[in-house]
């Protein structure tokens, strides 16, 4: 069965007690504050929503990236910060022994974790390591690279934490740790059998754990994880049973939205942060199969034309999120009937292009 996008009646920051946040093309872009983030964030604040900031960088200390976010005229603790570097260093813990001699390539975040996990980290193969964790970082060398390839083919397990294809910076988009990945894979013929980070939930399991302190937990339903990737925050939001939002600040773009997987469908698009204080317009689909959404709609007919019409109160369909909205429902029902979607033409939204 499709499940298409919801709609809610108030601000999701009302629905929701926590936001699971991205920061990479969600509030930052590598040194640059995403717009209407931090206006976003507040907001939703005020009105009771707390926030958590989930990252698959593993590169930095939790405290630097708070300090930075501060920079931006957020208000929040350090420990609000979880970095796939936690994470991972959680997850080693429950493949390995107390003790466990783990080659770390990645940083000092990631070694200080591994210690705190009663593991011990250590710096080339030649140390005869039980498990390699290999992690982004600025200064990841081919020195790295190789001897985690001597490791693995040493015998030590292999793990990582995360598979991000790319990441974004200052700049535009760069290699991510899973394009570092690679590189060990075709030089020992190995796949990593863990990953800490998103698409795996244990990022969002973990950051609801970390945050409860000595409280109970928070639900699964009362926690929004929010990102601007399909295939890692959404889907890590999907296999873990959670609500999500798609922003439109950083990687996915419409086209990768309406033809998206079900795996990779979110619960909300935004166009960015400040979705989280505004209600959420339901779509609905109408005994025509026409898809209605505020003052747009969409529909996908029998020869597979996609058809966009404004309401009377609709403006340019091409550029307004409600059609998008309507476009992602209509093309998402008629891809799980079994219809073509390579012979599709679609919309050239100028929304989340």
């Amino acid at each position: 069965m499709t499940v298409f996008l919801k709609g809610t009646d108030d601000a999701p920051a009302k629905t929701y007690r926590l936001a699971l946040l991205d920061l990479d093309g969600v509030v930052y872009r590598g040194a640059d504050p995403v717009e209407h983030a931090a206006e976003g964030i507040d907001r939703a604040q005020t009105l009771g929503m707390r926030m958590a900031y989930t990252t698959n960088n593993a590169s930095r200390f939790p405290h630097v990236v708070a300090d930075q976010l501060r920079g931006f005229g957020l208000t929040l603790d350090d420990g609000q910060v979880i970095t796939s570097a936690v994470v991972a260093a959680r997850m080693l813990r429950r493949h390995l022994q107390e003790g466990a001699r783990v080659l770390v390539i990645g940083s000092d975040h990631l070694r200080d974790q591994i210690r705190l996990n009663k593991m011990v980290p250590v710096g080339k193969a030649a140390d005869k390591p039980e498990a390699v964790i290999q992690a982004w970082y600025p200064e990841l060398s081919w020195q790295d690279l190789a001897q985690a390839s001597f490791a693995i083919e040493g015998g030590a397990r292999y793990f990582t934490t995360n598979k991000d294809q790319t990441l974004p910076r200052e700049g535009g988009m760069a290699p991510g740790n899973g394009a570092m990945l690679q590189a060990v894979i075709l030089a020992t013929g190995k796949q990593p059998e863990d990953s800490a980070g998103k698409p795996e939930s244990a990022m969002y399991d973990e950051a609801r754990q970390l945050l409860a302190g000595d409280q109970k937990i928070l639900d699964i339903d009362q926690c929004l994880p929010v990102g601007d990737r399909l295939d890692t925050d959404i889907e890590a939001a999907n296999r873990g049973g959670y609500d999500s939002m798609l922003v439109l600040t950083g990687v996915a773009r419409t086209p990768a939205i309406l033809t998206a997987p079900a795996k990779w469908r979110p619960t909300y698009l935004a166009e960015d942060l400040r979705g989280l204080t505004a209600p959420q317009p339901q779509p609905s689909k109408e005994a025509d199969q026409t898809w209605h959404c505020g003052g747009q709609t969409a529909k996908v007919d029998d020869d597979g034309h996609v058809i966009l019409r404004a309401l009377e109160a609709g403006g340019n369909p091409l550029s307004d999120l409600d059609a998008v909205r309507a476009c992602a429902c209509a093309l998402w029902e008629y891809q799980d009937r079994g219809g073509d979607m390579d012979a599709l033409d679609l919309p050239a939204f100028v929304v989340g292009a």
